[in-house]
């Protein structure tokens, strides 16, 4: 029972959803805010469960055949909750909307805009419909560049003091690198795929091997990078709790037994962004 709601915890990226909820708060804790709930909170919230559900909606829609794949077995199983959770994310994003402020929607329209352009196809080829994310190379970066500036830039905008612009931009490059590295893997279990549509990324060009120490030196690039920052900063907790999220990542990308797991894509490596916010929490309660 209890493996049953996890997994459709994760399959239905509710999963997902709150990690990103909770790198925002992680956000409020490097910026020195106290932790709080804040409207924006639920956009952050609704708007990633809804984008990661539209993807999904949008491909089951233009290839049926695809509902008889592993990969959306979930929704096969549970069509019925998985219309319930698109309709909920779509009422609850137009909410959050409501109570958001203009100037906010304004400097992340852009990223809303590419977040969607993402999943929803915007021209129609002979080989047929085109979605950013067949750019060669653009998807790994355009999705560790979404979740590194909405789960910072929302926080900071709320923020009601000044912050300096360099502390925000080391924020950024570090969620950056950890973001880009847990989804070097997703490109690594694609290749097939990704090859068989002609898609470019970088374990097809460089080698499923090479993909693999790219990463893991991604995540090395994160843990000294954040070591250094939050040295300066003083902000000696926090940076112990990255160390500790970089070397549990690190492990989780190099360990055999870990990537064996069933859910070790849905499940472990989206749920280092979940372990990293939560020590950052805990971090910030010992301080």
């Amino acid at each position: 029972m209890i493996q049953k709601f996890f997994y459709s915890l994760i399959h239905s990226n509710i999963f997902i959803s709150a990690a990103a909820l909770l790198l925002a708060i992680e956000t409020q804790i490097q910026i020195k805010l106290q932790p709080q709930w804040h409207p924006y909170l639920f956009l952050i919230f609704f708007a990633t469960l809804f984008e990661y559900n539209l993807h999904r909606l949008i491909t089951i829609i233009s290839e049926p055949k695809a509902l008889e794949t592993d990969k959306h077995y979930w929704v096969h199983d549970n069509k019925l909750l998985f219309y319930f959770i698109v309709a909920l994310s779509v009422i609850g994003f137009i909410i959050a909307l409501y109570f958001a402020e203009v100037k906010v929607l304004i400097a992340l329209s852009p990223f809303f805009a590419l977040t969607l352009l993402y999943s929803t196809p915007i021209l129609k080829t002979q080989s047929g419909l085109f979605r950013l994310r067949e750019i060669p190379f653009l998807k790994i970066f355009l999705i560790a560049l979404v979740w590194s500036v909405v789960t910072i830039l929302l926080p900071v905008a709320y923020a009601d003091y000044d912050i300096s612009v360099s502390h925000i931009s080391i924020i950024i490059i570090e969620r950056f690198l950890f973001v880009f590295a847990i989804t070097v893997p997703f490109d690594i279990r694609d290749m097939e795929i990704d090859k068989q549509s002609g898609l470019k990324t970088i374990p097809l060009v460089i080698g499923k091997n090479n993909a693999q120490k790219a990463a893991l030196i991604v995540v090395g690039l994160f843990i000294i990078v954040s070591a250094i920052h939050y040295y300066y900063t003083q902000q000696y907790q926090i940076g112990v709790a990255m160390l500790l999220s970089g070397i549990i990542t690190g492990y989780c990308l190099i360990s055999e037994k870990v990537k064996s797991l069933p859910l070790y894509h849905y499940g472990v490596l989206d749920g280092m962004m979940l372990l990293q916010a939560l020590l950052v929490i805990a971090a910030s309660w010992c301080s």
